[in-house]
């Protein structure tokens, strides 16, 4: 039985991961389970899955969750500091962190110290402090295991295979809600519109940077850490249908890809259960339907989120984390309706261009850029909200 700490349960891919526990009771144990503010799903997953820990981040609605009846095995604290209680909880064998930004980064650190494997959807994690993590996690002797369904694609092409073998890794963008639009079109653009992603259900943040492709720009600097390859050898392709999850080059011209529907669920239950496959129990795809596949190169011009996530990531230290937060702050600005479309990215810009950047942080450096990016980032959103 392999016992499952889930950080941010109530979120897409929390509530996916309970599917599949769901269909897998005699494989997977709730250990754990942990939200923000939705008291009211979070007390239906433990009525139903009988964690022996939970916790509730914001105050407000861990107070309402306490008025209420839980079971009596089930250990409830709230705050921020109580996810790293929950990332190292006794008993916990994975640790599937599904939170959002730049929280999730201590809880890994709490995982990896406590010697649990670490199934990693939390891409801000390795785009913030990859170094440091993956560092920590080899001291440690600690799994680091991807969920993406990139990454995930990659490292099942990967499995057998030797990294001296390895040529490039070519990951895979549907191209987002804005696909074939130019730099000209962006000031008309609409949060509603930006919402429907044409291929995947996920939450606010995350279709907000699949429209601009700095989800893909998170990706790419999430794949240098989890493959430890250079950002030369990392290649991005936009692949309109997304059932090419993502594929690697060999150094003999051959590539492997990995193939599924745009269900998440798949690459969750693989990292769940440790790289080791299960039957399948969700929706399977049908050759016998006409099936067609194309591929085109990233419009950088236009979506410069893309190769800016590159430079940063390229200059390595805190400019990956000053990177991420300023974008954090851009795109929860834009969802609140303080900033248009067309100012996400060139604040990103201003707030990295602005920063001195440290090469080799420890975690307090990270924590300090972070903090420092968030204040840069609300100075230009005012600024722009003033005009």
């Amino acid at each position: 039985m392999i016992k499952v700490a889930i950080l941010g349960s109530t979120g897409s891919i929390g509530t996916q991961a309970l599917d599949v526990i769901a269909a897998n009771p005699e494989i997977f144990k709730v250990q754990v389970l942990t939200a923000h503010a939705n008291h009211r799903l979070l007390h239906q997953q433990i009525e139903r899955f009988r964690p022996e820990f939970a916790v509730l981040t914001d105050a407000q609605a861990a107070k309402e969750l306490t008025q209420q009846d839980l079971p009596p095995e089930v250990n409830f604290s709230q705050g921020i500091a109580a996810l790293e209680s929950a990332a190292s909880f006794d008993g916990t064998d994975v640790v599937l962190n599904a939170l959002v930004g730049f929280a999730g980064l201590a809880p890994s650190i709490a995982c990896i110290n406590a010697g649990k494997t670490l199934a990693i959807a939390n891409k801000e994690t390795l785009v913030a402090a990859g170094s440091l993590v993956m560092e920590l996690a080899r001291k440690k002797r600690v799994a680091v295991v991807p969920v993406d369904s990139e990454h995930s694609a990659i490292a099942q092409c990967l499995a057998g295979e030797q990294p001296s073998t390895i040529s490039r890794l070519l990951l895979t963008a549907s191209g987002g809600p804005l696909r074939g639009c130019k730099a000209d079109d962006f000031a008309g653009v609409t949060l509603q519109r930006c919402l429907k992603h044409p291929n995947w259900e996920m939450g606010r943040k995350i279709t907000i940077d699949s429209a601009t492709l700095m989800n893909k720009g998170l990706e790419v600097i999430e794949a240098r850490w989890l493959f430890d390859i250079d950002y030369e050898r990392i290649d991005v392709v936009v692949h309109p249908q997304s059932i090419v999850h993502s594929m690697v080059e060999f150094c003999d011209g051959s590539l492997k890809a990995q193939m599924g529907l745009p269900d998440m669920k798949l690459p969750i239950q693989y990292a769940l259960n440790q790289a080791q496959r299960l039957p399948v129990a969700y929706t399977q795809m049908d050759f016998r339907q006409a099936l067609s596949l194309t591929f085109e190169p990233p419009d950088t011009d236009a979506f410069r989120a893309l190769p800016l996530a590159y430079a940063a990531g390229k200059q390595g230290g805190t400019y990956p984390c000053v990177m991420n937060a300023a974008n954090e702050v851009a795109v929860q600005a834009f969802l609140d309706g303080r900033i248009g479309f067309v100012d996400l990215i060139p604040i990103v810009e201003a707030v990295l261009a602005a920063h001195g950047g440290v090469a080799s942080p420890d975690l307090t450096g990270y924590i300090e850029a972070d903090a420092w990016a968030r204040l840069a980032a609300e100075e230009y959103v005012n600024r722009v909200g003033n005009k």
